[in-house]
């Protein structure tokens, strides 16, 4: 994985839960090493992505504003991205 963690906090408008699970999902992924989930991992990996989503949520919660807003957008508010994610939504209904 070479993606880089997209910062969450000063977001206009704030960060979604969404967005905070897909970024506590892309930690995970890339602490544990697991690219795809078995039968064997998914009960951990999930569990471990609750917790680090209720920690980031509480995070940002408790954290002042920033005075300036990040320099790069979340991956889920590109359109891009959005697109990519219908298709493949689709394609597997």
């Amino acid at each position: 994985m070479c993606r880089n963690i997209t910062e969450l906090r000063g977001l206009e408008p704030a960060a979604t839960a969404e967005e905070i699970e897909a970024a506590a999902r892309q930690y995970v992924r890339k602490v544990s090493g697991i690219q795809k989930l078995s039968d064997a991992n998914r009960e951990p990996f999930e569990e471990a992505v609750a917790v680090v989503t209720e920690a980031t949520t509480k995070l940002l919660a408790a954290l002042p504003a920033r005075k300036q807003p990040p320099q790069t957008v979340p991956p889920l508010r590109r359109p891009e991205v959005r697109a990519r994610i219908a298709a493949k939504a689709a394609s597997s209904s």
